[in-house]
C-alpha cells in the first residue's frame, strides 16, 4: 500500500505545472551551460509554462515577463544558428565578450527600467519590494539577451540577479523557488567555468598556425642520408 501511494502522489506531481516548470527551467539553464542549442525550444516550453502558473497566481506583470524571455528565447535561437560571415564551416557562432559598449547599453536598460518599472509598480500597486524585483527583473532581461549575443559575461548577470532571487523568495516563504534559484545560482557559476573553457580552447585554437597541407606532407616525410 505504502508503495501505491508512492507512486500515486508521485503521478500527481508529474501533472503540476509547477514541477514541469521547475524541471524543464534547471534542464534550459543546463544546456546553456553546457552551450547547447536546444536550451531555446526547452526554455521557451519553461516560460510557457511559468506563464501559466503566473496568470493562475494573477501576478499579471511577471506573466508577461514571460512573454519577454520567449521573444528573446525566438531571437536568440535564430543566433546562435547563424553562420558568422567568412566562417561558413562553423556550425554556430562563437562564444565572445561583451563589449563596453554593449555594457553601456545593458547598464542603461536596468536603470531605465528599474526607474520606470520600480515607479509604477510602487504608486500603483500594492508591490512589497518594487524597485529590488523590477532591478532584478532588469537585469535577468539584460542577461538573457547576452545569452541571445553568446556573451560569456551574462553568467556573472545570473549569478548576482540567481542570489538575489533566492534571498528575495526566502523573505517572502516561498521555499520551492528559494531553492530553484540558489540551484540555478550554482549552475550559473558551472556555467561561468565551462564557457570560460570553451572561450580560451577557441582563442588557442585561433591562435595556433596553420600549416599548408604541402608543407605539412614534407615535413613528414623520412629525411634521405
Amino acid at each position: 500500500m505504502v508503495a501505491i501511494a508512492f507512486w500515486f502522489k508521485l503521478w500527481e506531481a508529474l501533472q503540476s505545472v509547477e514541477v514541469w516548470g521547475f524541471i524543464t527551467t534547471l534542464v534550459c539553464v543546463w544546456l546553456v551551460a553546457r552551450s547547447s542549442v536546444w536550451n531555446f525550444p526547452v526554455g521557451i516550453i519553461a516560460c510557457v509554462l511559468a506563464a501559466v502558473v503566473n496568470i493562475r497566481l494573477r501576478l499579471y506583470s511577471d506573466a508577461g515577463l514571460q512573454g519577454v524571455f520567449i521573444v528573446l528565447g525566438i531571437y536568440g535561437w535564430i543566433e546562435w544558428l547563424r553562420k558568422p560571415a567568412g566562417l561558413a564551416t562553423e556550425p554556430e557562432v562563437p562564444i565572445t565578450r561583451t563589449s563596453l559598449q554593449l555594457w553601456g547599453r545593458l547598464g542603461a536598460f536596468v536603470v531605465c527600467f528599474t526607474a520606470g518599472a520600480g515607479y509604477f509598480f510602487d504608486t500603483y500597486t500594492n508591490a512589497a519590494a518594487p524597485y529590488l524585483d523590477n532591478f532584478a527583473t532588469g537585469v535577468s532581461i539584460a542577461a538573457q539577451y547576452q545569452i541571445a549575443r553568446k556573451k560569456v559575461e551574462n553568467w556573472l548577470l545570473w549569478l548576482g540577479v540567481d542570489a538575489l532571487y533566492t534571498w528575495l523568495y526566502w523573505q517572502r516563504g516561498s521555499v520551492l523557488f528559494s531553492i530553484l534559484y540558489f540551484i540555478l545560482m550554482l549552475l550559473a557559476a558551472y556555467g561561468y567555468w565551462e564557457w570560460r573553457q570553451l572561450l580560451r580552447r577557441a582563442a588557442t585554437a585561433a591562435a595556433r598556425p596553420v600549416v599548408p597541407p604541402v608543407a605539412a606532407a614534407l615535413e613528414e616525410e623520412p629525411r634521405q642520408v
